[in-house]
């Protein structure tokens, strides 16, 4: 149903109807539409980046390129940020991309995922990013998250990605810096980049490790700097990191068994799993932390009513004594004892210090005040 939707939008589009039949023609009569979510895209041969005029042309000079080398690993990075519709369907027409995949990257919001159609590939990586602060508050957003999506064929790659933060041209740089990384090939670029993801992971997994014992460090000082609902927004940002972290371990960890992975590189990202494995494990650990903490920031406010109402009750019981008798003096009967005597009030007034100081003192020897 998805499939029949998305391919009558593709026909409808102008451009890409026509770039199935031109791919074969020269370069120059391919016509790539202007599009702003275009970060960069270049042709890669022997780890070194040619220039090209266009896209189409681009993958078309790789593949004359790879048939007539043997063991070459030409290939064409184009890089998407938050395209539209019509400009992920003139890709999946020039590249052969699986509809499904094309659907995924342009809906984002996925769950990360590893997906073979045919002869590529299709990952789905969450990112995130910690927000710097002056000051953890209960509104503070301190994990941001988005998605990066890769394409991954025999002579390209496509990446698609979502969100502000964690951007790929640092990879893309380190790569063309070194020819000898970029000579991988396409899984070469996907292990740089996931590579650079779990990276991330690890930054901000430190970064939360921190927040996490600054919070401990205020759980058992003063009520003032005891905020329950700091501690829960932390608990709930960890939570958001846990959801962007823990689905990529199984798809990753089976990476290297794909056919589209070559063997040289399987190594390299099984390490890349173990450092998520490593990523996981201290998400997991800081979620639980934070769990406790939160129940003994619980426990502790409920000992410090209960502590504040022993106080309370003392003291009320210490001004019962004088109350009463007050109260009983206060009648205006006749015959009242020691009314009459001159030394009636004294010692009225010596018998409420006395009961006064005596409660005052069995109280705090209890530890109520």
């Amino acid at each position: 149903m998805r499939s029949s939707t998305l391919f009558r939008r593709i026909n409808r589009h102008p451009v890409p109807s026509r770039a199935v039949h031109q791919l074969a023609k020269p370069a120059r009569e391919i016509c790539v539409p202007p599009v702003d979510s275009i970060v960069e895209f270049g042709a890669y041969l022997q780890g070194k980046k040619v220039s090209v005029t266009g896209i189409a042309e681009a993958l078309e000079h790789v593949r004359e390129h790879n048939n007539t080398t043997e063991s070459a690993k030409a290939f064409v990075w184009v890089g998407l940020h938050e395209p539209e519709a019509p400009e992920v369907e003139w890709l999946s027409e020039v590249f052969g991309l699986h509809p499904l995949a094309v659907e995924d990257a342009v809906k984002a919001h996925q769950r990360p995922k590893v997906e073979r159609y045919g002869d590529s590939l299709f990952m789905v990586l969450k990112t995130v990013a910690y927000i710097d602060h002056d000051e953890l508050t209960a509104n503070s957003e301190i994990i941001a998250t988005g998605e990066i999506m890769v394409f991954l064929g025999v002579d390209f790659v496509v990446t698609v990605r979502h969100g502000e933060h964690c951007p790929l041209t640092v990879v893309r740089e380190r790569l063309e810096d070194k020819p000898k990384l970029m000579n991988r090939g396409p899984a070469g670029v996907l292990h740089a980049i996931s590579d650079h993801v779990v990276d991330q992971y690890l930054q901000v997994a430190d970064l939360m490790q921190l927040e996490l014992e600054e919070v401990e460090a205020t759980v058992f000082a003063d009520v003032s700097s005891r905020d329950i609902n700091r501690i829960y927004q932390l608990k709930r940002e960890m939570l958001e990191m846990k959801r962007a972290v823990t689905p990529l371990q199984a798809p990753l960890s089976a990476l290297p068994q794909r056919r589209v992975i070559p063997s040289e590189m399987r190594e390299y990202f099984r390490d890349v799993g173990d450092h998520l494995s490593r990523v996981c494990e201290q998400v997991e650990s800081s979620n639980e932390l934070c769990s406790s903490i939160l129940q003994a920031a619980l426990a502790r406010s409920n000992a410090l009513a209960n502590e504040d109402m022993r106080k309370i009750s003392s003291w009320v019981a210490i001004l019962a004594v004088p109350t009463m008798i007050a109260g009983i003096y206060g009648m205006n009967f006749d015959f009242m004892p020691e009314t009459k005597q001159v030394w009636g009030y004294p010692a009225v007034l010596a018998l409420m210090v006395t009961a006064c100081v005596l409660l005052h003192r069995g109280f705090r020897r209890n530890g109520w005040l």
